[in-house]
């Protein structure tokens, strides 16, 4: 007999909401455990290994004997392989102590939430959001306010909505370029406007989240601190997970203003201290090498995701856009909303995933995770034929709703 003492809980965690894609997973893999034969398209994972030159540096590092703690901002060496890479890819010069490095780019942004928000800051965050800026910020006392954009606008926040939205209570701004969940990429005249919104609002400051940076079909990729008067409010938040195929190490890292970096360090020291040891050193040898596995394995993306967008585009009422990076298709699904097959009922984004994950056995995200009710998530990180069956099982699902 168990005891549901769950009341003990502080309020704060009881608030707390559970990560959408982790609880997607959950649920196909329960299925899978029954015998269900289930495609998962919910992870946001690529489906590469990690290449062999930064595995062999990982084990050079253990034969080495680096496995001790580390320092809270993270290794020399590997902190210099970031200089040199935000020098020589994105403009960028910063010095050492403006480089933390943290246990994934999640906890750089909690790091950076943690360290800023007061009980009356307000944070925008340009919606579709990855799913934990918005739990973050409220775990952090900020108050969140998101700005939207539909798939019409390929769903990017223009820098008129931005305008409108600043408060005296603005502190922070959140956003993805190329995105999680729609795969879109702000151009960099995209970026010239919203920094110019920002320039007249000295107190802003601007959270860039680029982990998805290599991954990335067309312009090349611009990184919002090189941009006029942006340096010295911005915080730079990537790593290894996407491009580099190393979402299982937790290697996230931050550039930012040295008063910002120094109060991340702060709150890492005392909540986890440093990173992984061998991981950094992995990841040192992986940003000073060749990128030709992340740019074959981008080129491999960008075929999926015109198969995908030609094969989600052949399901009657799918609304499917053209992203320009990540590995996610972001579809409008509310066609079906209301629509019946008989037996089960579409009601709206959230049961739409949930009955197609029971009866055609894929799994993927509803879009309310993201802030956007009339979509769900497809990740096309899995093989083309892998991706082949999903779609025609969803397709032969959906034939008979009307």
């Amino acid at each position: 007999m168990t005891t549901d003492n769950s009341h003990f809980l502080s309020d704060q965690i009881k608030s707390l909401g559970e990560s959408a894609t982790l609880k997607m997973s959950a649920l196909a893999r329960e299925l899978g455990a029954q015998g269900k034969d289930v495609i998962s398209l919910s992870i946001g994972q690529p489906d590469f290994d990690t290449p062999e030159h930064i595995k062999d540096a990982a084990k050079e590092a253990l034969d080495k004997g680096i496995t001790g703690y580390t320092p809270v901002p993270g290794l020399v060496k590997y902190r210099e392989a970031i200089i040199n890479k935000l020098k020589r890819e994105n403009g960028l010069e910063y010095n050492m102590k403006q480089i933390v490095v943290s246990n994934g780019a999640k906890q750089c942004i909690a790091n950076i939430c943690l360290a800023l928000l007061n009980s009356t800051d307000e944070v925008i965050i340009f919606t579709p959001y990855w799913v934990s800026y918005i739990e973050i910020v409220k775990f952090a006392g900020g108050i969140p306010v998101t700005l939207k954009a539909p798939i019409e606008n390929d769903f990017k926040v223009s820098a008129e909505q931005l305008r409108a939205a600043i408060t005296n209570d603005t502190k922070l701004i959140i956003f993805s370029s190329p995105c999680n969940p729609t795969g879109s990429v702000y151009t960099k005249p995209e970026l010239e406007a919203i920094a110019a919104v920002l320039r007249d609002h000295k107190d802003i400051f601007v959270v860039s989240d680029e982990i998805y940076e290599h991954i990335n079909f067309g312009d090349p990729h611009t990184s919002f601190a090189s941009l006029e008067g942006m340096y010295h409010r911005t915080i730079t938040v990537n790593g290894m997970s996407k491009g580099f195929a190393m979402t299982g190490w937790r290697l996230g890292y931050m550039a930012a203003p040295e008063w910002i970096a120094s109060a991340c360090a702060k709150i890492q020291g005392q909540f986890t201290s440093g990173a992984s040891a061998f991981g950094q050193y992995a990841a040192a040898v992986a940003l000073d090498s060749d990128l030709g596995p992340t740019r074959a394995m981008t080129a491999e993306f960008e075929k999926r995701k015109h198969m995908m967008i030609e094969l989600l585009g052949d399901i009657p009422g799918f609304k499917v856009n053209d992203p320009q990076g990540a590995f996610y298709i972001f579809p409008n699904v509310s066609h079906y909303f209301g629509k019946t097959n008989g037996s089960d009922t579409i009601i709206d984004a959230d049961s739409f995933a949930m009955e197609i994950l029971n009866n055609a056995h894929v799994a993927l995200v509803s879009g309310s995770a993201f802030g956007n009710d009339n979509c769900v998530r497809l990740s096309y990180a899995a093989s083309e034929d892998t991706l082949r069956e999903a779609v025609k099982r969803i397709k032969t699902f959906l034939a008979d709703f009307t």
